[in-house]
């Protein structure tokens, strides 16, 4: 992971973490917005890494739903 994706993700971790404790689905928009004021370049790789986050969270919580509980 280079220095652009580790500044990214870990800003997303952060972002992320904070919506879920406050319910507040907005902050990762304003976060992009102030980002993208000083580097359209790491709000993109934000903004991935958002949606990268996002969507495995997703599947994982569909694969529990489908896994076989052991007996």
């Amino acid at each position: 992971m280079d220095y652009l994706e580790r500044i990214a993700d870990g800003l997303a971790r952060e972002v992320l973490e904070i919506e879920e404790l406050t319910g507040d689905e907005d902050l990762a928009k304003e976060v992009a917005g102030t980002i993208g004021a000083s580097s359209t370049t790491l709000e993109e790789a934000f903004l991935t890494a958002i949606r990268i986050r996002r969507a495995e969270a997703r599947a994982l919580k569909l694969i529990a739903r489908h896994r076989i509980a052991p007996e």
